[in-house]
């Protein structure tokens, strides 16, 4: 009877799985926005550029990339990925795969956005503002994760 519970809620997506669609959508047209910003070297972030508020100061410094990677494109990653996770057909499948998926990227993302905030407010004493948007955005995506994924346990 349980499993047929969990069946029915996975078929009939609700409220969540559109709002985490929503979201990622939405992180992934800032990323790619500080993606292109990023690799244009383009000035146009519409945002400060002296004071704590400051993003040119966030997005050219040491910390904007890892490993060489630039951050913003592995924020781009992380939304196309967590997109392709939150299509309707992922959420209704019997895999348990996009589930452990999409829970295993929205805690890295989470852990990321940590360091990232740490490394915005101690080490570059600046916010950039579209990059706090990115961080919300991830936070929001956590969220919606966690809170469906109680609502709806996976099958076992």
């Amino acid at each position: 009877m349980a499993s047929t519970a969990q069946q029915s809620a996975r078929t009939s997506l609700g409220v969540i799985p559109w709002a985490t669609l929503a979201v990622s959508v939405a992180g992934l047209a800032v990323a790619a926005y500080l993606t292109y910003e990023h690799f244009t070297a383009g000035s146009t972030l519409a945002c400060p550029d002296t004071g704590v508020v400051n993003c040119a100061k966030v997005t050219s410094s040491q910390y904007s990339k890892l490993f060489g990677i630039p951050v913003a494109l592995l924020g781009l990653a992380f939304f196309v990925g967590m997109t392709a996770l939150s299509v309707p057909p992922m959420w209704r499948t019997a895999s348990p795969w996009p589930g452990r998926l999409r829970l295993a990227g929205v805690l890295t993302g989470v852990v990321f956005v940590c360091y990232l905030i740490w490394a915005e407010l101690f080490q570059i004493n600046a916010i950039c503002l579209w990059c706090t948007v990115v961080h919300a955005l991830t936070l929001v995506l956590f969220a919606l994760v966690i809170v469906r994924l109680a609502l709806v346990p996976p099958a076992s």
